[in-house]
């Protein structure tokens, strides 16, 4: 039996319902096919033969494509979004275009809006409401918005659906998906699972028409987000909503992109920015729960200077194995590892382990190498990301939802920066985070991780610890106690061993460098030989590099602005008593007393052989000047015959 139209006011959505329901439709479901496919065939067939054409001619027909998908509708403006961010499928200068779509429809009647409060709340607006807007204040694709006041006084803003939007984009989700399947059966060049990707992302579509789920959406964010410092999240009135309508606090503030504005409230728009990058990167790395469209008009400035997030209809989930994972290539773009990362793409599900490594990793190389004079940090995510993207383009990768969405995110930050500070970098800001979390976390994924960054060859690369310590020191959540803690677990464990011999090397010749230095000449010409190696003066004796760089760190711990000078010595008494600490330090002792006494004995052995030499010589000499002396007597005796 075919679903009837209200099968399709669901909270999901139901492919099986929908193919129902359509197969009966067939002049419908036709009508639509040349609405959208005769401008859209017309469209790819000038893109075919302008594909040699100058690089004007073919931003004119992505212009056109823009324009195109936002006269189509709902389902393809969000389409239109979601493939800004997916570089596998459409060309760089499709995608730039592609990202200027805006989410802004015609209002629909405002007596369609008030009967669906109506049938939802079971009452009339002005008797739910203290006070509604006669008109909307704004209207997106998926429904519009009314500024309104509840009887107990609070300013709430009120989203309300548009009318038969779910059964129109379920049937272009029918439509597309397939012609998705027909396309992935007739050409075997295309890797992508088109129906699946069109899947996932209808379902969001229906997720997001269902205005509950936005604001469960938008209490689990406050949840995990809503305590960070500078940061708010507007409260969900749920005697007050229904899938069809929302009604949560009205928030008053100021564009985060409107400089001006926000200087002259007295607030600084780049501090407010660093807050924003900061709970992005606690979305995607610590919960892994993150705000898909954090476009301008979705971040408000406060009257207190707190960063407001709205509209929580698209959220994404990252797993924490994907977390660690792109932490994992984070680390290895650091080390300009370019083989590591490109295995980590493999991992994360960009690349088939089939693939052509010798191809892949010289592409990669030549994106993520900072020109000469600038460090990673220094470059524009922007401009790595469009390079990254034309990779991913020409090479054969598989771009996972997450991803699209992650690179949506930042990109859009870096974009809101920009208008606030030109100079501004999103991965100056972000790195700090990601060496506090290397130096704090002890998941054994970041540990490896850390491992990884800090050594090389056997050997372990001390700049490199200096470097995240000082940028750690400069994130909000530093916490030199814990870190000091963590990193001697770290050193002085199993995980380390390999470099233990080494470090207690140093720290004896350096013990006993210092030694000698400090002994007077009187004693030192007595035992100086059994402290420190006697073919060595002691001021032609350079201090470990270990040594050195520990010294340097100190200095670097000591700037902590967070930590007194007299809160260092209860740290470092506790430190100095862990039990790995004690075992270590004995190790020192013992080490240093085995060199002291192989010396004492060499010392002894030198001078009993020093000794016996000296009496053979003396006895040499003896006999010597006796075999002298009697020659000599013979000479005079044999005269006198």
């Amino acid at each position: 039996m075919p679903a009837t139209k209200k099968d399709f006011e669901l909270d999901r959505y139901d492919i099986e319902a929908i193919a129902n329901y359509y197969r009966n439709q067939t002049l419908k479901v036709w009508w639509r096919c040349i609405v959208i496919f005769v401008p859209l065939i017309w469209l790819v067939l000038r893109l075919r033969f302008s594909a040699k054409s100058s690089a004007a001619n073919l931003k004119k027909l992505a212009i056109e494509c823009r324009q195109l998908l936002t006269r189509l509708g709902p389902a393809f403006i969000k389409i239109g979004q979601a493939l800004s961010t997916r570089p596998d499928i459409v060309p760089p200068i499709f995608m730039d275009e592609l990202a200027e779509l805006q989410d802004q429809l015609p209002p629909f009647p405002n007596e369609i809006a008030f009967q669906f409060i109506r049938d939802a709340l079971g009452a009339d607006p002005t008797e739910v409401y203290a006070e509604i807007t006669e008109n909307p204040i704004a209207a997106a694709s998926l429904g519009q918005v009314y500024k309104g006041r509840l009887r107990t006084g609070e300013a709430v803003a009120i989203k309300v659906q548009r009318p038969d939007i779910a059964a129109g984009i379920a049937l272009d989700m029918y439509i597309l998906r397939g012609i998705a399947i027909w396309l992935k059966n007739t050409f075997k060049f295309i890797r992508t699972n088109l129906a699946a990707i069109l899947d996932e992302f209808a379902s969001r579509i229906f997720e997001e028409m269902d205005y509950t789920f936005e604001g469960q959406n938008a209490e689990k964010f406050a949840e995990y987000y809503g305590g960070l410092d500078g940061i708010y999240v507007p409260k969900i009135y749920w005697n007050y909503t229904a899938r069809r309508v929302l009604t949560m606090e009205w928030i008053e503030g100021i564009k985060l992109t409107n400089v001006e504005k926000v200087k002259q409230a007295g607030f600084d728009s780049r501090h407010i920015i660093e807050v924003g990058v900061q709970c992005s990167l606690r979305q995607l790395l610590d919960y892994g729960y993150f705000h898909a469209d954090p476009h301008p008009g979705n971040l408000l400035v406060m009257g207190d200077g707190r960063l407001a997030y709205l509209d929580f209809g698209m959220m994404s989930s990252v797993s924490a194995e994907q977390r660690f994972g792109l932490i994992e290539a984070i680390v290895h773009l650091v080390n300009k590892d370019f083989a590591s990362l490109s295995k980590d793409y493999v991992r994360l599900g960009f690349l088939t382990e089939d693939i052509d490594f010798d191809a892949i990793v010289p592409a990669l190389s030549r994106v993520f190498n900072p020109p000469e004079g600038l460090s990673l940090t220094q470059m524009d995510f922007k401009d790595m990301t469009d390079q990254l993207s034309q990779i991913m383009y020409d090479y054969p990768f598989q771009v996972p939802a997450y991803y699209a969405l992650i690179i949506r995110s930042l990109v859009t930050l870096e974009g809101i920066a920009f208008s606030v500070d030109p100079k501004f970098k999103v991965l100056a800001v972000a790195y700090p985070y990601v060496a506090n979390r290397l130096l704090n976390d002890s998941a054994p994924e970041l540990r490896m991780a850390l491992k990884d960054l800090l050594f090389r060859d056997g050997e372990f690369r001390w700049n490199r610890l200096e470097n995240l310590l000082s940028n750690a020191q400069t994130n909000p959540d530093y916490d030199l106690s814990g870190t000091l803690d963590k990193g001697i677990d770290f050193l002085l464990s199993d995980r380390s061993e390999f470099m233990h011999d080494r470090i207690i090397d140093e720290i004896v010749k350096g013990i006993e460098v210092e030694t000698s230095k400090r002994l007077p000449q009187g004693l030192r010409n007595m035992i100086g030989d059994i402290v420190v190696d006697p073919q060595l003066h002691p001021d032609q004796v350079e201090i470990p590099s270990s040594l050195s760089y520990i010294a340097r760190l100190w200095t670097v711990l000591q700037q902590d602005k967070a930590i007194a000078p007299l809160d260092i010595f209860p740290l470092a008494t506790r430190i100095l008593s862990k039990r790995e600490t004690l075992t270590f330090g004995r190790n020192v002792v013992s080490k240093l007393a085995q060199r002291s006494a192989v010396r004492a004995l060499r010392e002894v052995l030198l001078r009993d052989e020093k000794q016996y030499q000296d009496e053979k010589n003396l006895n040499a000499e003896h006999q010597e000047r006796e075999l002298v002396g009697a020659g000599l007597r013979r000479s005079v005796n044999g005269r006198s015959w």
